[in-house]
């Protein structure tokens, strides 16, 4: 049985009315047994985690202020390059999320807004969701609505979206959307996967459920005949293989469908000096010296990513691949980044590369050309392993990549 309202079992719906019985005390009358099902479905029927998420979400609610979300002003920066927009229904005539995330600048954006804006902006649309959209497709189908498609587009996506608080934000969305918002999601599907996606798809898949992994499907730029099964060409539009446009003629119904785009520099907030870095090692690299930090890669196409600042001046920055088992000098290694003069002490850095061979890769921080001045640094360098699901269709002849729901 799926546990849905007409189609429970029995053990099923005599744990939807104990679940009713344990939180009487909270519940409002627009509850119902659709709303309560949603978090039975969501923990598997067990009542006694059910109850801790329903619990924990009502708290949240109210800490948070919810019932006046609706009058929250989203800040401008956001509602101008956040991706994405309810864009047309199903098959089924359930609503449908089209976000060209390849597009999104993560850094602008995060230099430009608080996180916790960007989050609240996340949590405005859903609860709009959930009180008008669904409400009213349910009127229009009659019959109830509450799920939606989500239809992200990788093109252009690239190693800088793997900008860190960029990847971490994105991952507090996700884990907000599970906790708050379960049972929402009917599917959500890649277009457009890079190449480098499995090492992406590593970063975010412990803050998916189980539910949600299976309802996920990842595919290349041979797309449309799957898409198709989903949502039709009469609800999509053209750059999609669809047959909507703007009324101007755009291809990608920008009107309704954020595009995102680099953020303005004139929308970014004053940078503080030195990077504020989560569990950053600190260190001085003298006068004259370099500083080699050793990235050990087991696995090939995985990706090295960095941070680092400064304190008071430059530094150089290159990245290598040792040739042999033992230290080497920058010129003896394999060259990955060429070494660079970095104004890290005026706005932190950033950046990632793929390592296409396993092997040891050396962050080298420069200072040899300054004879009077040791410079205090703060980085953090971490390794991305690609995740090891096959992605490959062996049946296309594009990259293409493939998560079959159940």
């Amino acid at each position: 049985m799926s546990g849905r309202v007409g189609d429970l079992s029995k053990e099923q719906e005599d744990c939807l009315q104990k679940f009713k019985g344990r939180l009487k005390d909270v519940l409002k009358p627009g509850h119902d047994d659709y709303y309560l099902l949603r978090w039975l479905r969501a923990r598997d029927f067990d009542l006694n985690k059910s109850e801790t998420m329903l619990r924990n979400h009502f708290s949240w609610r109210k800490r948070e202020k919810l019932e006046n979300i609706a009058d929250w002003e989203c800040p401008e920066v956001i509602q101008k390059y956040f991706t994405g927009g309810l864009f047309g229904v199903d098959v089924d005539g359930c609503p449908v999320w089209i976000d060209p995330f390849g597009q999104i600048d993560l850094k602008g954006m995060l230099k430009s807004a608080k996180k916790a804006d960007i989050i609240k902006a996340k949590v405005q649309l859903l609860e709009k969701l959930h009180s008008e959209t669904f409400l009213d497709l349910s009127k229009q189908k009659g019959q109830r609505v509450e799920s939606l498609i989500i239809l992200y587009d990788l093109a252009k996506l690239g190693m800088k979206h793997l900008y860190k608080p960029g990847v971490d934000a994105y991952c507090e969305m996700i884990t907000m959307f599970e906790d708050h918002y379960p049972e929402t999601l009917k599917y959500a599907i890649v277009i457009n996967a890079p190449r480098f996606f499995p090492i992406a798809y590593n970063i975010v898949k412990p803050f998916l459920s189980e539910a949600t992994a299976k309802k996920t499907i990842i595919l290349g730029t041979n797309y449309h005949d799957t898409l198709y099964r989903y949502i039709s060409p009469e609800q999509l539009p053209v750059c999609y293989g669809g047959k909507r446009t703007d009324p101007d003629g755009n291809p990608t119904c920008r009107s309704q469908i954020g595009q995102g785009g680099e953020v303005p520099l004139s929308y970014y907030k004053q940078q503080m000096l030195s990077a504020d870095i989560d569990n950053a090692v600190c260190v001085s690299v003298g006068r004259g010296s370099s500083l080699q930090v050793e990235c050990e890669v087991a696995v090939k196409n995985s990706a090295i990513r960095w941070q680092f600042s400064t304190q008071g001046y430059d530094i150089g920055f290159g990245v290598y691949r040792r040739t042999t088992g033992e230290r080497q000098k920058a010129s003896k290694m394999e060259e990955v980044v060429p070494t660079h003069r970095v104004n890290s002490h005026l706005v932190p850095e950033d950046g990632s590369v793929t390592c296409t061979e396993a092997g040891t890769y050396v962050l080298r921080f420069d200072n040899t050309y300054s004879w009077t001045k040791a410079k205090r640094l703060h980085y953090l360098v971490e390794v991305l392993e690609p995740d090891t699901e096959d992605f490959t269709n062996p049946n296309s002849s594009q990259a293409s990549f493939h998560i079959k729901p159940e």
